[in-house]
């Protein structure tokens, strides 16, 4: 049985999920995380995205994950989803390529035209 304090915690943990859920997201962002995309570094590049919100608090980012997008050759590849806007895919990614679109995309609103491989 558990105790009332771990009770509480899952309690707490739940509720954050929840928020997460149902918040108003700002921007979402999607990793290809098929098998071409880990074999090319998307965990390391899903992590320094992660990383890189949470350092800098950005609650109204959602960071989600998808599988092949048919863009083997440019993996790893990021979608940046941003409401009434074109969807920004970022290619051939590197963990320190993640952590300037965050600054730059995500927080300035500037597109890193030198990363960008599609716009729908």
């Amino acid at each position: 049985m558990k105790t009332l304090e771990e009770l509480r915690k899952i309690r707490e943990k739940a509720q954050q999920d929840m928020k997460l859920r149902n918040s108003n997201t700002r921007i979402k962002v999607v990793v290809g995380m098929g098998t071409s995309g880990i074999a090319t570094g998307a965990r390391e590049v899903m992590k320094a995205l992660m990383d890189e919100i949470a350092k800098r608090n950005l609650s109204d980012v959602l960071v989600t994950q998808t599988g092949e997008k048919g863009l083997s050759s440019m993996e790893p590849v990021v979608d940046v989803v941003e409401d009434g806007k074109p969807t920004i895919t970022y290619g051939n990614m590197t963990a320190e390529k993640a952590r300037k679109v965050v600054a730059e995309h995500i927080v300035n609103g500037k597109i890193v035209n030198d990363y960008v491989v599609a716009s729908e």
